[in-house]
């Protein structure tokens, strides 16, 4: 079982209104609840506030935090979209009703019912203001304290503001993207590390930092996308590349398309043009590289080969371990 708590907060009493986070916990919410072929994959609770009619007040943002981190459960995964708030004892989420930003949820009391929960993952996602304190503690605060199986990713460090464009916050619209696909492996699964990948690569230097603490053996998979290439024809790879440092050999024969070569070379054999069409999908996913050839098809007409990337390499191991 997995649950997520989506929580976006536009509307505040005594707080200036932000304008994108219902939007982005929204996305959040859809991106969560379905792997891409349709299954299901979180059950989500969603507290959207858009006006005074639907506000979070602090004993309901609570109480909500409180439930998702009860009773046993595979992945509990906490988003926030809303004002965050940071001072010298700590971290607070606000929400609706607060007056000031002391008032708000702790950032301590969150990481305190994550590091206590009996879930077996506990993801805390974060789109406010100063949110990189969570994890820290007030008298160390370059000190991460998560419990084995908490991971937290969130869209500034502690000193910085977040920043919205077109609408929608931009740690939450990198996000959605790459639970859309944009952080999937070559299994289709996305990792909380790949999506930090992605949401780093796609911020630069100037641009808000976000921040990733993490305490696992292992990364839990938040979503099932559709693969680059398909789990057969990856598990053909052994196949091709038995052993390390194995070099395929290419022939004309492997390609089928002639262009206006020489009609005496050797002509395409259907067998071989099958495993070049699956070499031509390594290729593209970066498992495998030509030698002594600017493409594949220059490799095969030359009677060239072609061998593993050291990413190919990885999943040839992965394959010959039987770990996919």
């Amino acid at each position: 079982m997995r649950k997520a708590l989506v929580v976006g907060i536009n509307y505040y009493m005594h707080m200036p209104v932000l304008y994108g986070c219902a939007a982005d916990a929204n996305a959040v919410k859809n991106i969560l609840e379905r792997n891409s072929d349709g299954t299901v994959n979180f059950g989500v609770k969603l507290l959207s506030c858009t006006g005074s009619a639907n506000t979070v007040l602090r004993s309901d943002l609570k109480e909500h935090v409180q439930d998702l981190f009860t009773g046993e459960c595979e992945t509990a995964l906490f988003y926030f979209s809303g004002h965050g708030h940071i001072e010298t004892t700590g971290g607070y989420l606000i929400a609706s009703d607060a007056k000031r930003g002391d008032e708000g949820i702790p950032l301590g009391e969150v990481l305190t019912l994550a590091n206590q929960s009996v879930a077996r993952n506990r993801i805390i996602v974060l789109d406010s203001c100063h949110s990189g304190f969570a994890g820290a503690s007030p008298s160390a605060p370059t000190s991460a304290e998560l419990k084995e199986g908490t991971t937290i990713l969130t869209a500034s460090t502690a000193d910085q503001y977040v920043t919205e464009k077109n609408g929608a916050g931009v740690f939450t619209t990198l996000f959605v993207d790459a639970m859309n696909g944009a952080a999937g492996n070559l299994v289709g699964d996305v990792t909380p590390g790949s999506v930090y990948a992605h949401i780093d690569q796609s911020l630069g230097p100037w641009d808000q930092r976000p921040v990733f603490k993490t305490n696992v053996k292992s990364f839990v998979s938040l979503r099932k996308v559709q693969p680059p290439i398909s789990l057969l024809e990856l598990q053909r790879i052994t196949e091709f590349f038995p052993r390390p440092g194995f070099v395929f050999r290419l022939d004309p024969s492997f390609e089928p398309e002639r262009g206006n070569q020489d009609q005496n070379i050797l002509s395409p054999n259907p067998v071989n043009t099958a495993k070049f069409a699956i070499l031509q999908k390594y290729n593209r996913v970066n498992l495998v590289v030509p030698m002594d050839a600017p493409h594949m098809w220059h490799a095969a007409m030359g009677n060239k080969a072609c061998k593993l990337t050291v990413l190919g390499e990885h999943y040839r191991r992965l394959v010959e371990q039987g770990r996919i």
